[in-house]
């Protein structure tokens, strides 16, 4: 059997096609053979109030798509804008890299995908901006 594999702590939530979904009192395992499904692990989601920053933003957009509250034909361009913004600054080989994937997903129509990669630049924006000089 093919697909995706969630295996999902004890009360943990995940959101699939736009359903929370709750785990019982013990850890379980999915298996999701359904391509194309949508797919976020509630504890892995950047809330509203939380995207204050550039990276935590363009994580945000492509967020919205997966759990629906976004349709991906009105969020492409938009997300590739911002993700080649951030390629204007973040421009080490790794961001690059990450940056990349990031835009090859949303081209290929891959949003968590998308989401996983600009998460990699999370630690990294972090620590630029706690570099600030006061």
């Amino acid at each position: 059997m093919s697909g995706l594999v969630l295996k999902l702590s004890p009360k943990e939530r995940v959101l699939i096609n736009g359903a929370v979904i709750e785990n019982g009192d013990r850890r379980s395992r999915l298996n999701i053979v359904t391509p194309n499904v949508n797919i976020l692990r509630l504890r892995d989601a950047i809330h509203p109030e939380e995207a204050t920053t550039p990276v935590r933003r363009v994580c945000y957009a492509a967020q919205l798509v997966l759990t629906g509250d976004a349709s991906a034909e009105e969020t492409r361009l938009p997300l590739l804008r911002r993700i080649e913004e951030l390629s204007q600054i973040l421009t080490d080989p790794d961001s690059r890299s990450l940056l990349g994937n990031a835009t090859d997903a949303v081209l290929e129509g891959q949003y968590y995908q998308c989401l996983k990669a600009l998460r990699g630049l999370l630690p990294r924006e972090e620590r630029l901006l706690n570099a600030r000089p006061n």
